[in-house]
């Protein structure tokens, strides 16, 4: 596929989401990708990727089934890049 020319992180979709959601980043080069969830209180709840991924577009699936309701902080972090969204839990 295409290289993309940013590293990004999308708005997750469904937002509100219960229980899954698809989560879209795009990585511009080889480089570590560090993708966590936190609860609102800056707590880590879970690790999506902490791995090394060559350039693309990625996706990747959330499944908060056994997290309670409430907005969630999703953080990406690659090659000094790193940037943070919100996901709500509507269950």
């Amino acid at each position: 596929g295409e290289i993309p020319e940013f590293f990004d992180l999308y708005q997750n979709y469904p937002n509100p989401f219960n229980p899954v959601t698809q989560i879209i980043f795009d990585v511009r080069a080889t480089t570590n990708v560090l993708l966590t969830v936190f609860d609102i209180m800056g707590r880590k709840v879970r690790t999506l990727v902490n791995q090394e991924r060559p350039p693309g577009r990625y996706s990747v699936r959330f499944d908060a089934a056994n997290l309670p309701s409430g907005p969630y902080l999703l953080r990406i972090q690659m090659d000094g890049f790193t940037k943070t969204i919100t996901m709500i839990v509507l269950k």
